[in-house]
């Protein structure tokens, strides 16, 4: 049975390299107790600015010192009551508190005179009736053109992808506007 000891300098580096890496884990898993101090204030200058803060309002105040001493610091307390609420509405700090509502300019009696807003009359179907094109033993269809375009429908079809066909008539076709709901009554014209 080989163990793989056939080439010792492999195994005398491999060995090595592990007590190097016992060493890095003991170092990160036991830390040792020589650990080093924070570093102090370099001048009294910054210790003076760091005892001092900006309100809200901008005002320089003393900055409380952050501490783990559990008892009551009266000078913090008496800074906070002398406070003043300077708002504009009701104070919820004190109980019964109303809002100072502003007197009205006029005796409120006035009226205000409402006019519907004008609603403009849809525009009108621009297609002319001008002829049938049916054949015996069909449904009725017609002729009806707009501009240079002519469209050959019936009863129920839609033309232009606007225009629904309601009813023919030998003298007039009924006609719907769908995208502006309109209904008109287009005449036979002779053309």
């Amino acid at each position: 049975m080989k163990l793989g000891v056939e080439n010792r300098k492999e195994v005398i580096a491999l060995g090595a390299l592990g007590v190097l890496a016992l060493g890095l884990l003991a170092n990160a898993f036991w830390p040792s107790a020589a650990t080093p101090a924070p570093a102090a204030p370099a001048g009294a200058s910054n210790s003076a600015r760091a005892n001092i803060r900006r309100t809200n309002s901008g005002k320089l105040v003393k900055a409380p010192e952050p501490r783990l001493d559990p008892t009551l610091d009266l000078d913090l307390l008496r800074q906070s009551e002398q406070s003043k609420y300077a708002g504009k509405a009701r104070n919820i700090f004190v109980a019964g508190s109303q809002p100072e509502i502003e007197t009205p300019k006029k005796d409120g009696r006035e009226v205000v005179k409402f006019t519907p807003p004008v609603i403009a009359p849809p525009p009108p179907i621009n297609l002319k009736f001008f002829g049938f094109a049916s054949k015996p033993g069909e449904p009725k269809k017609i002729f009806l053109s707009q501009g240079e375009d002519i469209f050959i429908a019936g009863e129920g079809d839609i033309v232009d992808r606007r225009y629904r066909v309601l009813r023919i008539s030998p003298a007039a076709v009924d006609i719907e506007d769908v995208i502006n709901n309109n209904r008109q009554s287009i005449p036979l014209t002779q053309g």
